[in-house]
């Protein structure tokens, strides 16, 4: 979990307009190679929110996608465990010229 999170943080920290989609997912993906977890993270950090789900732009290793001010984005950085565990955390982060702003409200249980 503490992985997740560092991985996430450090991501909403450094992604702004201009950095590509493959530059983001890096910063996340990163923290989790760093840590021995790398195979395990097997999907994106995220994508555009919109009038759909899931559209650009798109937050993967592949991604050439341009982030823009004003668009609205998921950060979701994951690591699974095949037949153990998984954890994935999810926030929708507007993009700014200051940099990320998460708009989705944090829950945590203790």
């Amino acid at each position: 979990y503490n992985i997740v999170v560092s991985a996430q943080s450090k991501a909403i920290k450094a992604i702004k307009p201009g950095l590509k989609g493959f530059e983001a997912d890096s910063i996340a993906r990163k923290v989790i190679i760093d840590e021995g977890y790398g195979e395990y993270f097997i999907h994106g950090l995220g994508h555009g929110l919109g009038l759909e789900v899931h559209e650009p732009p798109r937050l993967s290793a592949t991604s050439e996608d341009t982030l823009k001010n004003m668009q609205v984005i998921t950060v979701e950085p994951g690591i699974y465990l095949p037949y153990k565990f998984g954890v994935r955390i999810e926030d929708v982060c507007l993009v700014t010229s200051q940099g990320l702003k998460v708009i989705s409200k944090k829950y945590i249980q203790s």
